[in-house]
């Protein structure tokens, strides 16, 4: 029992040192701590504000530097540029020195050569939005992307989660209704729908399609599969979630990878119900 207790205090006190080197990093990283050339505990309060502005300003350049370059990457040379809206330049830069991961860099980066290229499709509300998002959240996006629709001509994403029976007689005979995806399934638990309606991606109730008319087909386009399901039913319908318009803004920032394994659960989940070719 006295190793057991030992070795648990051993681990406690890596543990804790662990934290403190963790601690101390961030102290120097922003500028609280001393360093070489500069004594915290010799400078006045008003030397030390000096040296963490230092630190900060140095730091968000170092941001703003690394955007620019990624968006001078990939901007093209042989399509013709947009000066940049004044009021939306200047919006962008002033979040965008703040985006510290570089993943979400390149996201910003990606922005800033797309409105340059072609203006207008980054709304300032959309920039704030984005100014929130995290590496994760971005992630969950990307997922949920991966699992999205258009529907026949629409150009705006779907995000289906089901079907169910609005009358008739057929409804009589069936046991549960809706019949829902389980997206949690795929890696998209409710809790991950909960983040992007909280982060302003999605709307934040379920929608409903109309009523399908059972002679004329529907045609799914994900990422890179098409498929066209005819209803057997006049009473079916869609039910899905909706990006919002700050959403659709987004989605032109996000390269989603397409879920088989899903794409085959709703073949499956479809085929009692819809015809599938």
């Amino acid at each position: 029992m006295a190793d057991i207790a030992k070795i648990s205090e051993i681990k406690s006190a890596q543990s804790d040192v662990s934290a403190r080197k963790k601690a101390l990093q961030l102290g120097l990283r922003i500028g609280l701590s001393s360093e070489e050339g500069y004594s915290a505990t010799t400078a006045s309060v008003a030397e030390r504000a000096e040296h963490r502005q230092r630190k900060l300003m140095s730091q968000y350049q170092a941001n703003l530097e690394t955007i620019y370059k990624i968006a001078l990457s990939i901007t093209p040379s042989d399509v013709t540029g947009t000066d940049l809206d004044p009021d939306w330049s200047h919006q962008f830069f002033k979040i965008a020195e703040q985006i510290h991961n570089r993943k979400m860099q390149e996201l910003w980066g990606r922005i800033l050569a797309n409105e340059i290229t072609s203006p207008g499709n980054f709304s300032l509300r959309t920039l704030t939005t984005l100014k929130q998002l995290t590496h994760k959240e971005a992630q969950i996006l990307e997922k949920a992307l991966g699992m999205a629709v258009k529907i026949n001509n629409e150009t705006r994403l779907k995000l289906i989660i089901g079907y169910r029976y609005a009358g008739g007689i057929g409804q009589i005979f069936r046991k549960s209704s809706p019949i829902n995806i389980g997206l949690s399934n795929f890696g998209l638990p409710y809790s991950s729908i909960l983040t992007l309606i909280d982060a302003g991606i999605l709307h934040r109730s379920e929608f409903e399609s109309g009523l399908l008319n059972s002679k004329t087909p529907i045609h799914f386009t994900m990422l890179d599969t098409k498929m066209k399901l005819t209803p057997k039913s006049g009473h079916l319908l869609f039910n899905y979630y909706r990006l919002t318009p700050i959403g659709d803004e987004i989605t032109q920032l996000v390269h989603p990878k397409a879920d088989n394994e899903y794409t085959k659960a709703m073949r499956s989940l479809f085929a009692k119900d819809f015809k599938i070719e």
